[in-house]
């Protein structure tokens, strides 16, 4: 690799401190969608950061939703707490342990996230309006289809869309709640059993307005039918890895775009995922493949002044995952990074922590193809080189980068 984007870095690097932050805040303008990512799902400074600058665009520039890589009922929990709707729970330790239970449960119920959601608690008590907290993924198929029937059942006016309902969701009896074996056994559903899914939230959005927005009410029986909609797909889609990638993608910028409907025109939202998800795919290989993602769409409906996307990095440290989906975390090593690889140039470039912002004026000095490390839930250092690099043009792909030279893994929370 060329000296070229080593001494690229020095010019323009900055140092991660409480200034660096102000100026990525100050680059983020008049934007109304913040992407901030993570290179992982299991590291500590990944989270801390992101908190503490949310916490900035929510007391600086009037942010006012935060939409999470998580699951909707679960999240709405969450939500609820922050918010002081009801009797949710006396902390934001008993909610998280409470409304995370689907493995990997350490990617919300951990401390990070607890020191957060108890600052907003706290936050949105000064506030007239309260900073919502929502879940954007698909996974929750059978929550979100009992947080449906459970909300039509206990409200009878509703008893159309309740008739409907039970109709719509009789195909996904016989799976015992396990939607591996629907996606296994979608190839013999009929279209008909496959679109009433569809129909029932056709349906809802038709009577909407008849809901009370009392705590939101209106909202989280078209959020979870919206999931129960896209998770159909999403599962039966499985089996085919890029269609399915592309369904959640799009699942989780309409739930974002529903969200911002709701909140009306005035809203402003930070969004927290995966750098696969809020790094604009165009500018990876992952276009190669008929990949999408959600920074990549977004960027498309919105325009690139009306959204931000802030990437992370580690040259090495330790994270939580597991060696195999569904299996106990573990702390694992994170390997130092190759020279050739876009983390081991920032390190080549010094070993501290920095911060890189990408303008018109030095995006390109950014922009040869280059290697960029993500770990997801499962991770093997060993095979690392065969599967955790996405090569991309990261001055591109981002707005800004946060880079740190030693991360540590998460705290999840214990009983």
């Amino acid at each position: 690799m060329p000296r070229k984007l080593i001494n690229a870095i020095k010019d323009h690097s900055l140092p991660l401190n409480d200034e660096s932050f102000d100026k990525i805040v100050q680059s983020i303008c008049d934007a109304k969608i913040v992407m901030i990512g993570e290179a992982s799902h299991g590291t500590s400074e990944f989270y801390t950061i992101r908190a503490e600058l949310s916490k900035k665009l929510i007391e600086q520039k009037g942010f006012n939703i935060i939409a999470v890589e998580g699951d909707w009922p679960s999240v709405q929990s969450v939500n609820r707490y922050v918010k002081g709707y009801g009797n949710e729970g006396d902390s934001a330790r008993n909610v998280l342990m409470k409304s995370f239970h689907r493995w990997p449960t350490w990617m919300w119920a951990n401390e990070e996230v607890e020191t957060f959601t108890e600052w907003l608690k706290e936050k949105n008590k000064t506030l007239n309006n309260k900073v919502g907290f929502y879940g954007i993924d698909l996974y929750s198929l059978f929550e979100s289809i009992d947080e449906v029937l459970n909300f039509l059942s206990e409200n009878p006016k509703y008893n159309v869309d309740l008739e409907h309902a039970r109709k719509a969701f009789t195909c996904f009896e016989p799976y015992n709640r396990m939607p591996e074996h629907y996606a296994l056994s979608a190839a013999h559903f009929t279209d008909q059993c496959i679109s009433e899914v569809s129909s029932l939230l056709s349906s809802l959005r038709r009577n909407e307005e008849r809901f009370s927005d009392e705590h939101e009410e209106d909202l989280n029986v078209i959020m979870n039918a919206l999931v129960a909609k896209n998770a159909e797909a999403y599962y039966r889609e499985m089996m085919q890895d890029a269609k399915s990638w592309n369904t959640r993608d799009y699942h989780m910028v309409e739930a974002i775009n529903e969200i911002l409907k709701y909140h009306g025109e005035d809203a402003k939202i930070i969004i927290w995922e995966h750098n696969t998800h809020i790094g604009d795919a165009s500018e990876t290989n992952m276009k190669d493949e008929g990949l999408i993602n959600v920074g990549q769409i977004i960027r498309e409906q919105y325009g690139k002044d009306n959204t931000f996307a802030i990437g992370f990095g580690t040259y090495q440290g330790t994270v939580i995952a597991a060696d195999r989906w569904g299996d106990p975390l573990e702390v694992i090593e994170v390997q130092p990074s190759k020279l050739s690889m876009w983390e081991g140039q920032l390190h080549a470039a010094g070993q501290e922590d920095k911060v890189l912002l990408f303008t018109d004026e030095n995006r390109e000095l950014f922009n040869d193809w280059i290697g960029h490390r993500a770990i997801g839930v499962v991770y093997h250092p060993e095979y690392e080189a065969y599967g955790n690099y996405v090569p991309s043009r990261v001055g591109s792909r981002y707005d800004a980068f946060i880079f740190i030279e030693h991360s540590h893994a998460l705290k999840p929370l214990k009983e």
